[in-house]
């Protein structure tokens, strides 16, 4: 017997998504989450650059592996790509143009009721240049939901974060509602090989793809993780879904400085801060999707 649900377009949420998607494996497993959330209303995806010391094409690189996973799923014509910024911004006023850019400030722009939630999986670079070419989206309905920045109340050195400190800083002294999810935070998301071989692995070819990039790309170098990998990337969508999917407390936004340590000024709007996050019901909805998905879609098994 099959059952589904259905979800009143006025009860789902507006959603961008933005993604550095080839920068690592856990982007993908959340960009495949969102895809696949009923409760989603998704504007459009942005792939976005992660900087170039792992790759001096990387916009590109996210790009295509975007592509990839929705072909993999037969989606490809399903949502609209919008390119995000190729670099980071060279200084906290000026913006880096880009179709990404455009595509936030367009939804951001629109006459709809409900807030426009914009998440991002790696730096902030389009979000604070769609602030800086459209200044009015500040005033705006907007959440944005960010992968990023270190541990409270100090800082120090984050990967996302280091792909563009200006961005973050012209984010974090908006007046935009900021979801941060830090590093040690972002970090409570293990899952095990064994784990992914028996929930992910099985379900048509983007759960093989999805498995498999695990396992390879942690066997090319001996630093990477034996038998896990952190899906980091996925609180994300898990607090789109259920905004109380783990601890959370409204703290005074802090800028960074160049060793991305937070500087508390206490003159910026509280943004909201999350402690923890509840990685069972965000893996466990991920793989319920996933399997739902696939047997839907049986001709890709």
């Amino acid at each position: 017997m099959k059952m589904d649900y259905f979800i009143p377009e006025d009860k789902k949420i507006r959603v961008i998504i933005n993604t550095d998607a080839k920068n690592e494996v856990d982007d993908q497993f959340a960009i495949v989450h969102a895809v696949l959330s009923s409760s989603f209303n998704l504007h459009g995806i942005i792939p976005a650059h992660f900087g170039d010391r792992k790759s001096k094409t990387s916009l590109q690189d996210s790009h295509d592996e975007t592509m990839l996973l929705l072909e993999l799923m037969g989606l490809q014509k399903e949502f609209r790509i919008e390119d995000g910024a190729t670099n980071a911004m060279p200084d906290e006023v000026t913006p880096v143009d880009s179709p990404g850019a455009r595509l936030i400030i367009e939804e951001a722009m629109k006459d709809d009721n409900r807030p426009l939630h914009v998440a991002f999986y790696g730096p902030l670079t389009d979000m604070a240049s769609a602030l800086l070419i459209e200044p009015k989206i500040a005033d705006k309905d907007i959440k944005v939901i960010w992968i990023g920045g270190g541990e409270w109340p100090s800082g120090g050195q984050e990967y996302n974060l280091s792909n563009d400190i200006h961005s973050a800083n012209v984010v974090f002294k908006s007046n935009l509602e900021v979801w941060q999810i830090p590093r040690n935070v972002y970090r409570m998301m293990p899952v095990g090989y064994a784990e992914l071989i028996e929930r992910v692995y099985p379900h048509g070819e983007i759960g093989k793809y999805l498995a498999e990039e695990v396992i390879y790309f942690n066997n090319q170098s001996i630093s990477r993780p034996a038998e896990y990998r952190i899906l980091g990337d996925s609180p994300a969508v898990g607090v789109m879904i259920y905004s109380d999917c783990g601890k959370w407390t409204w703290k005074p936004a802090p800028v960074f400085d160049q060793n991305m340590n937070y500087f508390h000024s206490g003159k910026f709007r509280p943004i909201k801060v999350y402690e923890t996050i509840n990685s069972r019901f965000i893996l466990e909805d991920f793989f319920a999707k996933l399997s739902h998905f696939s047997r839907a879609n049986c001709s890709y098994e």
